[in-house]
């Protein structure tokens, strides 16, 4: 005799039925319009969910609620990995409360349309044409369609093995130097995933100032933020084609040059500037000021992780600073600002306006105008929304325009270095930052293109006419 289940169960099982069906048919509807509303949509869900729980009890360390303005702030900071902070993250937040930023971090860093994408694989049992077209948005077009699915299994499996190896190479040093070998764990792991996502936050309440010459340390941490800054696309292409660089995309063939050259300008540049400044690195033996220098370089991108007090550096470097941050790193990576390949196409367009070339070129390939277009773009955006963002906390406080300039910039460009006002903002201006790192990491085409109404479609052409420029 076959038994039969209680009503009760099957009642569930329904239940359950049709509340999958409603989120797949939610996430289609999403899907359909577009992308990038559904991008939006995830981002601010998910930056609310880690709001929730970092306002509890619990998240803090003394057991009381955090305001909700730092709660805030500290969620997109972590889900949008910039790691600008208004409350210090060693001493404010308790375990679960490092542990929610932690996976705020590692959430963000995969990006929201490749959660998107896992959301749908997830509900529907599958990746299907709608899913791979979200996991497409999220790397910037930057591979087939066929090729997604396994683009999206190298991005996690890439990420997650990459922050092990980073972790059992930290690891070991926090033990030698005398932590409890859960603590070493802990610090080890949390290093790596800030590290590699470009987030910047420590686990210490002094940062990484006491190990400012510990290369033991210092060294994975640059390897995971410039692995970071590379992107997913990139790390792709190095993972199959490896050493063969004549069949490297030109997408990887402009990111790893642009970053190289940046990397090596940033550390001459930062290093003399910086050289006898008495505040910073005057004291040090040359073989530290070098390793300063090249730490400086590669976190000022954006890692966002420092070894000097940047009040402490001379005007001069802060202007470098802000370059740097505003140039960012590599498209669809854990990196901000307006990604070196937006450098790269615009260069290359002035240099071919100076030859009187016809067309841009690199590497054997014409650049389509439409790519100097979305560079144009971003960069007038971006400009816009730090211009934006420096005026209204200037109107709020009494700071000079170079602090502000430069924690701005941070936020839209998700860098996290800081000359500490963040934590001194009123709540409207930590609003006004939080709202920055997030146009930052969801990219200004991605939130034009999700902000807007409708697309239009021309079916007729005026006739060209030249203005004159210059």
């Amino acid at each position: 005799m076959v038994s039969q289940q209680p009503r009760w169960l099957k009642d569930d099982r329904r239940g359950y039925v049709r509340l999958l069906a409603s989120v797949r048919d939610f996430v289609d509807s999403f899907a359909n319009s577009s992308p990038a509303r559904l991008a939006l949509f995830i981002f601010t869900a998910v930056i609310l969910v880690f709001t929730a729980l970092l306002s509890l009890p619990m998240s803090s360390a003394t057991g009381e609620v955090t305001a909700l303005h730092d709660a805030f702030f500290t969620a997109v900071s972590a889900v949008c990995v910039t790691g600008l902070t208004v409350v210090s993250t060693a001493t404010h937040w308790s375990f679960f409360g490092q542990l929610v930023i932690l996976l705020g971090i590692f959430i963000g860093g995969l990006g929201t349309l490749t959660l998107a994408s896992l959301l749908a694989l997830i509900v529907s049992k599958r990746l299907g044409v709608r899913g791979k077209l979200l996991a497409q948005e999220a790397l910037n077009n930057a591979s087939r369609l066929g090729e997604i699915g396994t683009l999206l299994r190298i991005v996690i499996t890439t990420s997650v093995v990459i922050e092990i190896v980073l972790a059992i190479v930290l690891i070991p040093r926090f033990v030698i130097l005398g932590e409890p070998w859960w603590q070493a764990v802990w610090h080890g792991v949390f290093y790596s995933i800030s590290a590699f996502n470009n987030a910047g936050f420590t686990p210490h309440s002094d940062g990484l100032v006491p190990y400012e010459t510990d290369l033991w340390i210092l060294t994975p941490l640059m390897v995971g933020v410039f692995l970071g800054s590379l992107g997913f696309p990139v790390v792709m292409v190095l993972v199959q084609v490896r050493h063969r660089f004549r069949k490297w995309t030109l997408h990887a063939k402009l990111t790893v040059s642009v970053s190289l050259i940046l990397l090596v300008a940033g550390t001459f540049a930062w290093g003399f500037l910086e050289w006898e400044n008495e505040r910073t690195i005057s004291n040090l033996s040359v073989a530290d000021k070098t390793i300063h220098a090249l730490f400086a370089s590669v976190m000022t991108r954006s890692g966002g992780f420092n070894l000097v007090d940047q009040n402490d550096m001379t005007s001069t470097t802060m202007l470098l600073t802000d370059a740097l941050m505003f140039a960012g790193g590599g498209s669809a990576s854990t990196a901000g600002g307006i990604k070196v390949t937006t450098i790269a196409v615009m260069f290359l367009a002035i240099v071919a306006e100076a030859r009187g070339d016809s067309d841009v070129r690199a590497w054997g390939r014409t650049i389509p105008s439409g790519a100097m277009r979305v560079a144009i773009s971003v960069i007038f955006m971006g400009a816009t929304l730090v211009l934006i963002g420096s005026a209204l906390i200037l109107s709020m406080t009494d700071e000079p325009l170079d602090k502000v300039v430069f924690e701005v910039i941070s936020a839209f460009a998700t860098c996290g270095l800081s000359t500490n006002l963040s934590a001194e903002l009123p709540p409207a201006g930590k609003y006004v930052l939080s709202a920055l790192m997030f146009a930052g990491r969801m990219g200004t085409i991605t939130l034009a293109s999700a902000l807007a109404l409708r697309q239009r479609s021309t079916l007729y052409r005026y006739p060209d006419e030249r203005p004159i420029i210059g």
